[in-house]
């Protein structure tokens, strides 16, 4: 009797999108985001390339479920703020922390933001806050349009010399300039406050002009 023989080949693990998301942060954060490609993520996972596009239609679509990823706990929000002046400085902060938790996050959720990928990321957290506040909804609304522009280009920024830090093209002689400490971000924390307190400040200007 002739010997049964069998071709199967081992069968790989099942992948969720979820698992595709947190392999591409990976590579995100390890390699940055010119090395975030369907072929590296293929290999991550022991994946045909080809396999992903069962989860994601294309590469766009899968960074802008990493922007998601990334803005996840803003996008939650549930503030207990006391005021929207309040709400928009809480929100621009965690804003900030999310785009900086991540290796060129800032970028790439702007890119998203600017292809239309992904919605704004504070909108309806304070509208909503202006809603149980009785503040103006469109007052709201272009508070998180401000803020968010205002939030990206300063976290990108840092981004930016965190990166030359890294790469020792930050000029030493620069006031601010730490290439000595690449992860510390070269423009004081304080820069960011005040800017983030200017607009703030101006909501709650606002709010106050707005008719009763």
């Amino acid at each position: 009797m002739a010997e049964q023989r069998t071709n199967l080949s081992p069968r790989r693990t099942r992948r969720s999108r979820a698992d595709i998301v947190e392999a591409a942060l990976g590579i995100l954060e390890e390699q940055g985001l010119p090395d975030l490609t369907m072929r590296r993520l293929g290999e991550v996972l022991d994946l045909q390339a080809s396999a992903l596009y069962w989860h994601f239609t294309n590469k766009q679509s899968l960074l802008a479920a990493v922007s998601e990823r990334i803005l996840a706990p803003v996008t939650a929000g549930g503030w207990e703020s006391g005021s929207l002046r309040d709400a928009v400085i809480e929100a621009g902060t965690q804003l900030h922390e999310c785009l900086l938790a991540w290796r060129d996050g800032s970028e790439l959720v702007s890119s998203s933001l600017a292809l239309g990928l992904i919605d704004a990321p504070l909108h309806e957290p304070l509208i909503a806050t202006a809603r149980r506040l009785g503040a103006p909804e469109a007052l709201a609304r272009t508070a998180a349009e401000a803020v968010t522009h205002f939030v990206i280009g300063h976290a990108f920024h840092e981004q930016q010399q965190r990166q030359a830090a890294r790469l020792g093209a930050l000029a030493a002689s620069r006031p601010g300039a730490a290439p000595e400490h690449p992860e510390t971000p070269s423009t004081p924390p304080s820069e960011f406050s005040a800017g983030l307190e200017l607009i703030a400040a101006g909501v709650e200007a606002s709010v106050g002009a707005s008719p009763a």
